[in-house]
């Protein structure tokens, strides 16, 4: 949260290697959480939604609402009204640390009844949680713009395996 140094780091490594690394960064809003894809400058916690996502865009980026109907302390507090208010690029349909399928799967209906484009993640707070949700794409990605026209264009498959309780 609210950190974009390992991105930064893992992008100087992998300069001339064949990995491509696109930066992220997750922001808690005053409305909950926004995922910023592609975005290499820190923006600050507590700013309206809107301002996040328009800084989100300033940067070349998009914003992806995570976890929208998660529980209330880490969903995107406003529910299903707010996010029909406000103007992002997609929302999370498959994130892997929420416990309440009914929560994924709200989100994947929210996504169709919307028509919005969708992501999946880990919202891995510890290393072994990682790669546990991601999206799956066929064709060739080189760029992070490649990576974002797959996105918008729905051409991406959510996948993941969910945490358990254990």
């Amino acid at each position: 949260h609210g950190e974009i140094r390992g991105a930064v780091e893992a992008m100087k490594i992998a300069f001339d290697k064949n990995i491509l690394i696109v930066p992220g960064i997750e922001i808690l809003t005053t409305s909950g959480d926004v995922l910023g894809i592609n975005v290499k400058k820190l923006i600050p916690d507590g700013l309206s939604v809107e301002k996040t996502v328009e800084e989100i865009r300033r940067q070349g980026g998009i914003a992806i609402i995570p976890h929208p109907f998660d529980r209330p302390i880490t969903g995107f507090w406003g529910g299903k009204k707010k996010l029909q208010t406000i103007n992002v690029d997609g929302i999370e349909i498959f994130n892997a640390s929420v416990i309440l399928k009914r929560a994924n799967r709200k989100a994947l209906n929210f996504s169709q009844e919307m028509n919005l484009p969708f992501t999946a993640g880990s919202d891995a707070h510890r290393a072994k949680f990682v790669g546990r949700g991601h999206i799956e794409f066929s064709e060739n990605i080189r760029s992070a713009k490649d990576l974002i026209e797959a996105i918008i264009n729905k051409r991406v498959k959510a996948k993941g395996k969910p945490l358990s309780l254990r």
